[in-house]
């Protein structure tokens, strides 16, 4: 995310419930996919829930964008 997005999380987080529990899931999701890039081997369950979290991940960073894209389109208008 660019310098300028997060500027503006920091600033809407607390008037902000769902962005605010986005970004914490986010960095759970972050630490939880360091620990397995630790590993030299995943099983398949393993592997699985990697996945799995990448695609957690993603999906909350592209709502965390969504919530920012509406921000600044409603903030131009007022």
């Amino acid at each position: 995310m660019e310098k300028r997005d997060q500027e503006l999380i920091d600033q809407l987080m607390p008037e902000n419930e769902e962005l605010c529990r986005l970004v914490k899931e986010h960095k759970e999701f972050e630490a939880q996919l360091e620990e397995f890039n630790k590993r030299l081997y995943l099983s398949e369950e393993q592997s699985r829930e990697r996945k799995r979290i990448q695609k957690l991940k993603l999906a909350g960073r592209d709502r965390m964008e969504k919530i920012i894209r509406e921000y600044r389109k409603n903030g131009e208008r007022t």
